[in-house]
């Protein structure tokens, strides 16, 4: 196995102080939002078998099979799948989507033959792959996630006692649901911004005043002022993740996350479509195209049971499962038909004979075999063949 050397992105939403005191190292007083474990692109985990130090990424692609397994490779290609995160929020991110499968590969094809700069800010689609993911919570982690029932965003709006907010409760109460959802967020988004900043502005301060079920979006206001964001945002579940609990957010399921630390794992592709709270580009028309307008539970999963604690999934791109390793239990032989980074999130667990601290990480080649031991916790991504 490789001990993988990791970057940290700095993104202006990300926790100061959160990955470092993760890895117990001073903080730089910057931001430090992601760190990334895997072979995307933009940002490989780096690695050395000798020869010099070198990407995870050009490691795998001199050598697929070896390296992931025929059937991943038959699978997925000559390519990891999946990319590993710890997510340190430290501000709201983006009022997000993602496509599906199909949506990402029509949306990517258009755009090249529409000659779009694939680093162009008005592109969509950086690939043609769908990003499902994953977050779990190393500390108490708060997030939007998925449409409330349109009464319960109807008896929200209205509670905040704002005028203009009455013709989007109206239309929350009259019509059926995922009608309801559609209109009122594509009023919301494409309303005048003046005068939407107006109400965004009267709203935040109701929600200053009001506190209590209100109090989740106070920061948006903070951060976003006169953004529409703020206002979809309240059409959505707040949920607050304890340590160990976890959401799986699929295609179209509109998304951001709030505050907090946590393991993020998720197919490896950069599609997103943003619908406020952020200076990016915002395609309403694309953006209503993806968006599944369904309330429901967000689908909160709590570990249960001993040894493999696994987070259920819907894909095969990627598999997230916990083990919490008691001093002197049992070892726990791990499958070996597919690749697989570790991640030790406390402790100072045994992956076979390496030892890991806190925000290291291995990547295990399919074929080779390893045992982990405690103490600690060990967070394990692979893939489903």
């Amino acid at each position: 196995m490789d001990r993988l050397t990791n970057p940290i992105r700095p993104y202006a939403w990300g926790s100061t102080t959160a990955i470092p005191a993760l890895l117990g190292v001073e903080p730089t007083g910057e931001p430090q939002a992601e760190m990334w474990m895997g072979a995307h692109p933009g940002a490989p985990s780096r690695l050395d078998r000798g020869a010099g130090e070198t990407t995870l990424a050009e490691i795998i692609a001199a050598d697929p099979e070896g390296e992931l397994g025929a059937a991943a490779v038959a699978k997925f290609g000559p390519r990891l799948p999946f990319l590993l995160k710890i997510l340190a929020a430290g501000a709201p991110l983006s009022l997000q989507v993602h496509p599906d499968l199909a949506q990402a590969k029509e949306g990517f094809a258009d755009e090249e033959r529409r000659g779009i700069p694939v680093d162009a800010g008005h592109r969509n689609y950086k690939d043609a792959n769908h990003k499902p993911e994953m977050i779990c919570a190393l500390t108490p982690f708060d997030g939007l996630c998925g449409f409330r029932p349109p009464p319960e965003a109807a008896k929200l709006l209205d509670g905040l006692g704002v005028d203009s907010l009455k013709p989007y409760v109206d239309l929350l109460r009259a019509h059926p649901e995922e009608a309801a959802l559609r209109e009122v967020l594509t009023a919301v988004l494409t309303a005048d911004r003046a005068e939407m900043a107006r109400t965004v502005a009267e709203a935040g301060a109701a929600i200053e005043r009001l506190g209590g079920a209100y109090a989740p979006y106070a920061s948006l206001v903070h951060h976003f002022p006169g953004d529409p964001g703020v206002i979809a945002a309240m059409l959505l579940n707040h949920v607050r993740l304890q340590p160990g609990e976890a959401m799986f957010l699929g295609a179209g399921v509109p998304h951001a996350y709030l505050d907090g630390l946590g393991v993020e794992l998720l197919a490896n592709s950069d599609n997103v479509l943003r619908a406020g709270l952020t200076p990016k580009h915002v395609d309403v028309p694309e953006l209503l195209k993806v968006v599944r307008f369904e309330p429901g539970d967000p689908a909160v999963q709590r570990p249960e049971g001993n040894g493999e604690e696994v987070y259920e999934t819907p894909i095969d791109e990627f598999r997230l499962s916990r083990f919490a390793l008691a001093p002197g239990a049992a070892r726990h032989p791990l499958p070996d038909a597919a690749p697989q980074i570790l991640l030790c999130t406390a402790g100072s667990p045994k992956a076979g004979e390496v030892t890991l601290s806190p925000g290291e990480s291995v990547f295990v080649p399919a074929g080779e075999k390893v045992e982990l031991s405690g103490p600690g916790t060990v967070f394990r991504a692979t893939v489903v063949i």
